[in-house]
């Protein structure tokens, strides 16, 4: 039986770190108790250990999913600004990657490196700056991924709606990737070359009434925790697709005003301002930290600091913390 059975978390003992943070979408968290929160008013702010913070980087247009490499370099999506960044420990920063196919990648969500170094890269949407248009159009379906490696980049998977967060599993069998809306985890097999396989549907149907999926992880036991904005929640989903909520704070008139205004086609994204709870605002990512990896942060769309709680497992390790 699973550690995190049953495993829940009260609204007023969740932990807060940091300050002034703007748009704090994605976090890194490295195992000596640095977080590195990607930031709107650069590339990522820097919290240490004891609290000192550091904006660092020029602006790129809405930084949002990042992964660190084994030299500690981040590799941030910029989503507005359609490009793959680089951000190296000694605050240089260079384009990584701005087109694919000779056409520009349109609203980069997320990027993540593998045990084999290969760098995995989700696209929202081809629409880029307007990738809210997007969110509204529940036709378009022009998300897609990206594999670099020795290579070079290529498209391993299209046709997706709104394509968010995208990580392996432990066994690197499978490639997992988040459809914002309607709201459901996808995954592929990974073949050897890092081609995919036939995508088939992971976890529940739905988290509930807006119950939108951003950012995931992993956990040591093959948990996947799953951040929910609209819901404002975190939700585990174990391997045999259960799921549990390990803490929500919904508003549910605001959550029932996105779902008429989605009907319609007229969804604002005041509409998922709206939806921000009392204690936690729009939540969009999971990082598992700390000596023992055990130390979650959430990320978020709306919140100045980032919100932690200890979960009774470990992370999977990300390749910086190996």
């Amino acid at each position: 039986m699973s550690s995190v059975k049953g495993f829940t978390v009260e609204l007023s003992h969740l932990g807060r770190v940091g300050h002034g943070l703007v748009r704090p979408e994605c976090v890194v968290a490295e195992r000596d108790g640095t977080l590195w929160a990607s930031d709107a008013r650069g590339v990522a702010t820097r919290v240490d250990p004891g609290g000192a913070q550091a904006l660092l980087g020029p602006e790129v247009g809405e930084p949002n999913g990042m992964a660190m490499d084994r030299q500690g370099n981040l590799i941030v999506a910029a989503l507005s600004g359609g490009k793959v960044h680089r951000l190296y420990r000694d605050v240089r920063a260079e384009v990584l990657l701005d087109s694919i196919e000779g056409k520009p990648l349109g609203a980069v969500n997320f990027c993540f490196i593998d045990s084999r170094d290969r760098l995995w890269i989700s696209i929202l949407t081809r629409h880029c700056p307007s990738w809210w248009d997007a969110v509204v159009d529940e036709r378009c379906r022009d998300g897609y991924i990206v594999l670099v490696d020795e290579k070079g980049p290529r498209i391993v998977a299209d046709g997706l709606r709104l394509t968010n967060e995208v990580r392996l599993d432990a066994a690197e069998r499978y490639l997992y990737a988040v459809e914002t809306v309607p709201g459901r985890l996808l995954r592929f097999p990974v073949r050897q070359d890092g081609s995919l396989g036939e995508r088939e549907p992971f976890g529940p149907e739905s988290l509930g009434p807006g119950g939108l999926m951003d950012g995931f992880a992993f956990d040591a036991e093959g948990n996947v925790w799953v951040a929910s904005p609209c819901r404002n929640s975190v939700v585990v989903i174990f391997p045999d697709g259960s799921h549990q909520v390990v803490f929500e704070d919904p508003r549910p008139d605001a959550i029932e005003a996105l779902l008429q205004k989605q009907a319609s086609g007229t969804l604002a994204m005041s509409d998922l301002g709206a939806c921000a709870g009392a204690t936690v605002q729009l939540p969009t990512s999971i990082a598992f930290g700390g000596p023992d990896l055990r130390t979650c942060h959430v990320g978020s769309l709306a919140m100045s600091q980032l919100v932690t709680f200890r979960a009774p497992v470990a992370g999977l390790p990300l390749v910086h913390q190996r």
